[in-house]
């Protein structure tokens, strides 16, 4: 027996400017991850050839393509950044537009104007069709690059309020932190940077709940934080003098504005557990290719059907990612 199942996010690098960039800012080592970063960056770039093969061998209906991180937030000048977003996305659109069947993809966005960002959003869902956005944790700014702009301030609101009137979802990545941030963090312990702690640590900052109807997406089981809600909320509360702005607990948004992904963590017991602290219904199956190899993926999905009920598989697998994305309207 086979699962048809959906892979709502996994990277891709979008054409010899992009690839360039990334390059330019790429402060990780591609060879730990099993190739060399040749190897890396050709699997990034290719849709149609063996990304689509794999996809057929692995039973998986569709992908949403993203640009790999920092993407645009790396870019701190706000009119390169906006300029090189309309590109990406253009360039994306057009990639997958012989294969709207199979592929999707999330906006980049450049997000140091919210107006700018909304709008480009509008653009990609409305004339490209995309199925949502993504943003790379923070966006760098200033001359320098190390002013960081975060999201759940004010002058944001017109960003979310477009989101919201959009109905689509804004899946928050993480990513590398900026040479400053990893010297005074990191220094003592480089094994530590990315998956292993880097990445769960900064994107914990982006828990938003102003909108009623925003639908967030959180990669990686969470990035953890569902294994630690009893705690966070309880830290939280007595925090709450120093000027939480959330109006509910973390617990309750990620069981009414937040869905988590299961890329790159396929770890049955721990997704129980998240599934009896948020729900199976804020849940989705995901890969995280190239990062992480597709079989292993499948082998991880397939197993839960032995211990799973059929319908709450198929949320898993396909079912809650064709709802939150809106693949059937």
């Amino acid at each position: 027996m086979f699962f048809l199942t959906l892979s709502i996010f996994t990277s891709i690098f979008l054409s010899a400017n992009s690839v360039q960039a990334r390059k330019f800012r790429d402060t990780g080592d591609n060879e730990k991850l099993g190739g060399t970063n040749a190897e890396l960056v050709a699997n990034l770039l290719d849709v149609h050839n063996q990304r689509l093969q794999s996809m057929d061998s692995n039973n998986i209906d569709f992908m949403v393509l993203s640009c790999a991180q920092p993407c645009i937030q790396g870019f701190s000048d706000p009119v390169t950044a906006e300029n090189m977003a309309v590109l990406v996305n253009n360039e994306l659109a057009g990639t997958i537009s012989n294969n709207t069947e199979r592929f999707g993809a999330f906006a980049s966005l450049a997000m140091h104007n919210a107006t700018a960002a909304a709008l480009e959003l509008q653009r990609s869902v409305k004339e490209l069709g995309f199925v949502g956005a993504l943003v790379n944790d923070y966006q760098q700014s200033g001359a320098d690059g190390q002013t960081l702009l975060y999201y759940d301030q004010p002058e944001y609101d017109i960003f979310w309020q477009m989101v919201s009137d959009l109905d689509v979802p804004v899946y928050f990545h993480p990513r590398t932190d900026i040479q400053t941030i990893l010297n005074l963090t990191y220094a003592h312990a480089p094994s530590l940077k990315g998956p292993a702690q880097e990445f769960a640590v900064g994107l914990s900052t982006h828990i938003l709940g102003r909108f009623p109807k925003l639908k967030i997406i959180v990669g990686h089981l969470g990035e953890r934080i569902p294994s630690d809600l009893v705690r966070i909320d309880t830290q939280l509360k007595r925090q709450a003098t120093l000027g939480l702005i959330m109006k509910q607990n973390v617990t309750t948004y990620f069981r009414t504005n937040i869905f988590e992904t299961t890329s790159g963590n396929f770890a049955p017991e721990l997704l129980n557990f998240h599934i009896n602290q948020i729900g199976l219904n804020r849940i989705m199956y995901s890969i995280d290719y190239p990062y992480i190899n597709i079989p292993d993926g499948t082998a991880f999905i397939n197993g839960l059907a032995r211990t799973m009920k059929k319908e709450d598989h198929n949320s898993l697998a396909r079912d809650l990612a064709i709802e939150v994305l809106r693949l059937n309207d």
